[in-house]
């Protein structure tokens, strides 16, 4: 069985990978005629401040008449209005591929009348972002609405209700007690940065993560991210603008440098070399000694080719150090003379920042590079909220702790996925935070939760890895199945088989999760239930 997956931080194709994967301008449409088959972290260092959060008050979920509870005599928050206050109430915070499949999935599922829960997806953007297509926009191949489709739209054939807003603070309170049959104690409340409160029976963490620009001096200042649609704005305009400023001066080309050579940085990388060719050059930098560490050796191959025929410039082995604004008097003599003795290449300087490179090993000397445009893919952190009264367990990098059902631990009623979570394989290493993971986790997340509500086993998550594909430009891709040893489909070729992947993935049985085992079935005439259960 296939499943369809993404990939991140990710595309409707079987296969999936760190950043970006997918070159197809249908999949709006097609998403939006499959539906309902298939919608920040907080700190605050003043404690005294969180007394207007919501308050869990045994009465206040009861009474719902509207407004939360707070202390002091303050002006009480605005409650979400849940139009049943019988049935389940799930809301899912972050409208990626995780979250709005998980809202999808729930959506699917077969609900008795008085169970069918009632959903809010919360997502501080009004557009759900298939982000392996913002390359496409640097490169004038889609319009933003083609990339870009907005909720409400997405869901306006569902029953779930979409919020646009920020979450600021988590106060979970996981109790599983049952007021009635049917009735499920409030698991906890989400106060938005509006001021808004959602209370919940049932909580999806699946918030994604942010770049991390605070790993270098002057990176926050003068580099640009590429990870949101608003990121591909501004360096569309940005590279706009200096092909405006440039036109007609070969001596002064456009220098772009990429820092990080993974996934994401190969594919900017040659996106932007294509679009600029003659009118500027490309220098990637990398502190591992080879670009894409973790992809298959054939994908690897075939990106070291397409850099190589667009002259792009690696840096592999180095690290920076240091980017700021070059004086407007600075030139590469006076550059020459300030690290004279210093062991330093300096490389002819074309725009106004200035990157310092070190070597990640001896015996290389340093770097000084110009670029007129910095585009940062290294480093990320996850949107995990700040919540009381109890914290959530976290890994080092700031993700959710969940046992193999995708639960928080300590938290039942609580679910992450994606970037949130950190679920480890049956070796004990976390899965990386790709989409194909995330968009897998959904589908299981959705089920799990329907099996809690229904007092059904839940299934633990077992990660099923389709392979790896990555674009290089118009017509460049790699593609790598995981069942096909060996096998690496690149160039047009490989462009036309992520199509190809399209294809086979809408053989997928939709309640693929329900068939695992006869008795979580609900369909009783399952054709792949009957196949596999024989």
């Amino acid at each position: 069985m296939v499943l369809i997956s993404f990939s991140a931080s990710a595309t409707v194709t079987p296969f999936g990978r760190k950043e970006n994967n997918f070159h197809l301008k249908q999949i709006p449409k097609f998403l939006a005629s499959n539906l309902p088959i298939f919608g920040s972290r907080f700190s605050d260092s003043n404690r005294m401040g969180r007394r207007r959060f919501c308050s869990l008050a045994s009465n206040s979920m009861e009474g719902n008449r509207g407004v939360v509870a707070t202390s002091d005599g303050e002006t009480p928050l605005p409650l979400y209005t849940w139009p049943d206050k019988q049935k389940p109430r799930i809301c899912i915070l972050g409208g990626g591929f995780g979250g709005l499949y998980t809202a999808l999935r729930l959506e699917s599922l077969v609900w008795s009348d008085d169970k069918k829960p009632q959903v809010v997806l919360v997502d501080q953007s009004d557009r759900f972002v298939f982000k392996p297509m913002l390359y496409e926009l640097l490169s004038g191949e889609v319009d933003t609405w083609e990339i870009a489709p907005r909720f409400v739209d997405l869901l306006a054939n569902t029953s779930v209700q979409f919020v646009q807003d920020r979450v600021k603070f988590l106060q979970p309170s996981d109790h599983l007690e049952k007021n009635g049959s049917t009735r499920l104690s409030c698991g906890g409340t989400v106060q938005l940065e509006s001021g808004q409160c959602i209370e919940y029976d049932w909580l999806v963490l699946a918030l994604g993560a942010e770049p991390k620009l605070d790993l270098v001096p002057g990176a926050a200042e003068f580099a640009l991210p590429f990870s949101t649609l608003e990121d591909a704005w501004k360096v569309d305009k940005r590279l706009k603008s200096l092909e405006r400023e440039k036109f007609g001066k070969p001596s002064s080309p456009i220098s772009v440098v990429v820092v990080g050579c993974g996934y994401a940085g190969v594919e900017l990388a040659a996106t932007v070399a294509e679009r600029l060719q003659g009118k500027g050059k490309v220098q990637a930098i990398n502190v591992g000694t080879t670009i894409c560490p973790g992809a298959p050796p054939g994908n690897r191959e075939a990106a070291m080719k397409v850099l190589s025929s667009r002259n792009v410039q690696l840096y592999l082995g180095y690290f920076v150090s240091c980017i700021r604004k070059a004086d407007k008097f600075e030139n590469s003599d006076q550059l020459i003379s300030n690290l004279k003795g210093k062991d330093t290449v300096v490389e002819q300087p074309h725009g106004g920042y200035i990157l310092e490179l070190q070597p990640a090993e001896r015996g290389v000397q340093s770097q000084i590079l110009e670029a007129d445009l910095i585009l940062w893919t290294v480093g990320s952190k996850p949107l995990l909220p700040e919540a009381e009264p109890y914290v959530f367990p976290v890994n080092g990098r700031g993700q959710a702790e969940t046992d193999e059902t995708l639960r928080v631990k300590g938290h039942p009623r609580v679910f992450a996925i994606g970037d949130s979570a950190a679920l480890r394989d049956s070796s004990g290493r976390i899965l990386p935070a790709t989409a194909q993971v995330a968009f897998q986790q959904a589908d299981f997340a959705g089920w799990n939760i329907w099996a809690a509500i229904n007092d059904r086993p839940l299934l633990p998550f077992r990660f099923q890895n389709l392979g790896e594909m990555m674009t290089l430009g118009r017509n460049d891709a790699a593609i790598t199945p995981s069942f096909i040893e060996g096998l690496t489909l690149d160039g047009p070729i490989g462009h036309a088989g992520i199509v190809c992947c399209l294809c086979i993935s809408l053989l997928c049985c939709s309640d693929f999760l329900t068939c695992l085992s006869a008795s979580y079935c609900s369909k009783e005439d399952c054709v792949l239930d009957q196949i596999t259960h024989r």
